[in-house]
């Protein structure tokens, strides 16, 4: 994994992944993601990277990613501050997502 991660709970006991400033807005989009959207997500990068599909894009309550062979962009829509959007390596992406996929029985136990 080429960026730092950490896992944090936010005050209002909300578990979240914490990126690099460069790749926050990753870090919004990979926390409204379920278990079992996860593996779905990441099956759609897979095909993209396998050239099943030349790009995908999933849309989720305030952000989006365009998925490309090489790279992934994060769109925040709601952002106020620039930039409204992250780029990261293709790869990188579905490495955090596999991350995140580890780290959700975790947030979700009782």
């Amino acid at each position: 994994m080429r960026y730092s991660y950490e896992f944090k709970e936010d005050p209002f006991g909300d578990f979240g992944i914490v990126l690099p400033e460069e790749i926050s807005i990753f870090s919004d989009f990979i926390q409204d993601i379920s278990t079992e959207e996860v593996d779905e997500y990441i099956g759609y990068i897979k095909k993209v990277l396998e050239g099943g599909y030349g790009d995908f894009e999933i849309t989720l309550n305030t952000t989006s990613v365009k998925i490309k062979k090489d790279v992934t962009i994060a769109e925040h829509h709601y952002r106020i501050d620039e930039p409204s959007e992250n780029k990261i390596e293709t790869e990188e992406f579905i490495e955090l997502l596999l991350i995140w996929r580890e780290k959700i029985p975790e947030i979700f136990k009782d």
